[in-house]
């Protein structure tokens, strides 16, 4: 009888007990947009479905290859972009298939930009208008005899197809390509704007910088997948050699992916990850208000949720 009324015990409290709350660690690479991206997973998880979230700041090789492992360190990656990240996605997604691509992709678009009030004062309106002496010489802030331009931040694919269209372009002999994070650039950007002075970087969409600034993208030729031939350092160690870009950036595909192996570890979460559906502008707001009204990306996200809920429950399935 005791050893009965000992199993009856166990059983009502292990029916009482509440399932294991979800989890997930969500991987942060260094640009606004995926730490918007990532803060609003966080408060989704936490607040509509009550799991447990982590985040984790990192490249995104170190996201792709935690995903990869699928032991739980990091499981998302929340602001692919492709092609730019395709190395990545070619390897884990499609030949190894540990990582997934969430189903509902929202579009990018970037190339290089400068100031509106220099464009019109200088008629710069190609990125071929860099290669004129006089603008490198209005971009020249330190007197090396070269202007400055933004490529991107340490450890973007971005910025690695940038340098090769600098140097294809023709323009290094008359522009320095500059790699620092992104929150250099823009604070530059403004200064320059206030100083009237030249400055070219790289610009992407959807970002804050459109609503910060008077900002105007400059002409390149048309995308020709024949001129686009990419090969990233993670590909080759002559990467540099085996590329040539000489046209614009075809239009992107953004959208979340994470580890295979939260379908089975946290499928609830992967099945939200999976529906995920953003838009540019939505990403380009939560991306102002952090970037230019500087609040806290946490509080940004649980506003939107709250503000959001009929769109959220759909991905949710509700």
């Amino acid at each position: 009888m005791k050893f009965k009324a000992t199993l009856l015990a166990a059983a009502i409290v292990a029916i009482a007990a509440p399932a294991q709350a979800e989890s997930v660690n969500i991987g942060v690479p260094n640009w606004v947009g995926a730490k918007a991206i990532a803060n609003l997973i966080k408060v989704v998880v936490e607040t509509k479905m009550g799991g447990t979230t982590d985040m984790v700041p990192g490249t995104n090789a170190s996201i792709f290859a935690g995903m990869d492992r699928g032991k739980g360190e990091i499981d998302v990656h929340p602001d692919v972009w492709l092609p730019n990240q395709e190395t990545f996605t070619n390897e884990y997604v499609k030949k190894k298939k540990t990582v997934v691509l969430s189903k509902n992709p929202y579009v990018g678009r970037q190339g290089f930009c400068v100031s509106k009030e220099f464009s019109k004062k200088h008629k710069v309106t190609s990125v071929f208008d860099l290669t004129r002496p006089e603008v490198a010489k209005a971009m020249d802030s330190d007197g090396n005899g070269k202007g400055e331009i933004w490529i991107g931040a340490p450890g973007w694919a971005s910025a690695n197809v940038n340098e090769i269209k600098v140097r294809d372009y023709g323009l290094m002999a008359f522009m320095e390509p500059i790699r620092a994070e992104q929150s250099v650039m823009t604070a530059r950007v403004g200064d320059s704007i206030k100083k009237k002075q030249g400055y070219a970087f790289y610009c992407y969409s959807p970002h804050a910088i459109w609503n910060m600034f008077d900002i105007v993208r400059l002409n390149e030729p048309k995308f020709d997948p024949k001129k686009y031939i990419m090969v990233q350092p993670k590909q080759s160690a002559d990467w540099k050699k085996k590329s040539k870009v000489m046209t614009e950036d075809a239009l992107k595909a953004v959208q979340v992916a994470y580890s295979k192996s939260l379908e089975k570890r946290s499928p609830t979460i992967a099945a939200f990850l999976r529906n995920m559906k953003l838009d540019s502008d939505t990403v380009s707001n939560l991306v102002f208000q952090i970037a230019a009204k500087r609040r806290d990306p946490a509080e940004v996200a649980k506003e939107w949720v709250a503000k959001n809920g009929k769109r959220v429950d759909g991905w949710l399935g509700l």
